[in-house]
């Protein structure tokens, strides 16, 4: 089972990116897909997740500039951020949550950096 991101890069303030995460080597279809994030210095923290129904959960953090969604036909899920803020910047995970806690995937992290 592999997850690899891609997107991440430098933006500046009130600027867009959008994140993509592959899922390969498992049906990934009735997994929840999510997005954490880990801030330089601080712990990993959630930042939104969508279910298999498609049914999302966002953070109030970024609630109403970022947007999850995923396409079951390629196995992926995206992260669109806008709006990005300084605070934003941080390494950027995605997870997929299997029926149990040994069918959850973490992929390798994409840098997020939002800097004048």
């Amino acid at each position: 089972v592999q997850l690899v991101e891609s997107g991440g890069g430098l933006v500046q303030p009130g600027g867009s990116l959008r994140l993509s995460c592959e899922a390969s080597g498992a049906d990934f279809r009735r997994y929840v897909l999510g997005w954490y994030r880990q801030p330089p210095g601080k712990e990993r923290e959630a930042v939104a997740r969508v279910m298999y129904n498609g049914r999302t959960m966002v953070e109030d953090s970024v609630r109403g500039r970022f947007t999850i969604s995923r396409d079951n036909s390629k196995n992926t899920v995206y992260l669109q951020m806008s709006s990005l803020k300084t605070e934003d910047t941080a390494v950027y995970y995605c997870l997929a949550e299997g029926p149990a806690p040994e069918y959850h995937y973490w992929g390798q992290g994409t840098q997020v950096t939002v800097s004048a």
